[in-house]
């Protein structure tokens, strides 16, 4: 079912109950006041107050979804979106769920000969020291490493381990928070992210962090002082090459709207680390700042996000 595009009231989810809470009701707020100058009739909806299934179908048109990490970008609230029968933006159930699982996305990118970075994982009913050891050496992986829950976004629980001390030191800290761990090679070299919409990619962002990567505080924070360069420092030829990395990635997860997908450039090859189904929209968020650069404002960004909506995505 397509979106009809006379709809008049929109229906903005955000909040949740992960640990993204703060960043979805911020990129939530500035939708609204988008959303708002286009004209629409908005309303809210915060999962954390009232369940989704309550979303009151007759006010409401079309779910823009605001929401970010667990519940929201992971296939549970689109799941909702779809039973009630309302067109929604972003990604589908599967595609959110496929992207925001990391093992799974990392297959998927495999299969697709998507350069990623070596990994493994483990569940917390089998880990020990000597498994996690032996299957370093059997794949080669050497310092450092880094570790992270398989299902969080905005680099919540991101490690990086420099040695075996603080390897099995953050295994036990994240194990004590979730039930399955995914171990990654390091990759070094340039950070560089694409922004893909409605299947066309728009541009490549360098970034340079103040911290030791891109984590939580970098993408957050102004005190972080990362440096945002657009367009990302690479030859014609490499910078065209990311950009269709990204949109074969959107691609092959069967994504709709927009995504952000995150690079590493080192040695002369792309790395991708992940795709973002639910990209921020705060002020500091760089989907933005790349549309801005191909000429969209912030307005034309969430016209186009919102005209996309649809049911079985």
């Amino acid at each position: 079912m397509v979106i009809n595009k006379n709809f008049k009231k929109v229906l903005v989810v955000l909040g949740g109950t992960s640990g993204e809470r703060a960043v979805s009701l911020e990129s939530g707020k500035a939708c609204i006041k988008a959303i708002k100058k286009m004209g629409y009739k908005v309303s809210t909806f915060d999962p954390k107050k009232k369940n989704l299934n309550l979303i009151n179908k007759k006010n409401t048109d079309v779910i823009f979804n605001a929401l970010h990490g667990k519940d929201g970008e992971d296939g549970v609230a689109q799941c909702y979106f779809e039973y009630l029968g309302i067109p929604y933006t972003h990604s589908g159930v599967i595609s959110s769920y496929n992207a925001m699982n990391k093992i799974i996305s990392k297959k998927i990118f495999i299969k697709n000969r998507i350069r990623t970075p070596k990994f493994f994982s483990i569940q917390k009913f089998e880990y020990n020291k000597n498994l996690i050891q032996k299957i370093i050496t059997r794949k080669k992986i050497n310092f450092p490493i880094v570790v992270k829950p398989i299902n969080e976004g905005s680099s919540l629980g991101v490690k990086i381990c420099k040695n075996k001390e603080k390897l099995f030191a953050s295994i036990n800290y994240l194990f004590g928070k979730y039930d399955e761990l995914i171990f990654e090679e390091y990759i070094g070299g340039q950070e560089v992210q694409v922004a893909v919409i409605n299947g066309k990619p728009v541009g490549a962002i360098e970034l340079i962090p103040r911290r030791l990567f891109y984590d939580y505080k970098a993408k957050y924070t102004k005190k972080a002082n990362t440096k945002h360069i657009m367009p990302a420092r690479l030859s014609k030829k490499k910078y065209n090459e990311v950009l269709n990395i990204a949109k074969k990635t959107h691609k092959v997860l069967n994504c709709r709207g927009v995504t952000r997908s995150d690079f590493k450039f080192y040695k002369n090859n792309f790395y991708l680390l992940e795709l973002n189904t639910q990209p921020g929209m705060t002020s500091l968020s760089l989907v933005p700042e790349i549309a801005l650069y191909k000429g969209l404002t912030f307005e034309d960004l969430i016209k186009k996000i919102l005209l996309d909506a649809s049911i079985n995505r």
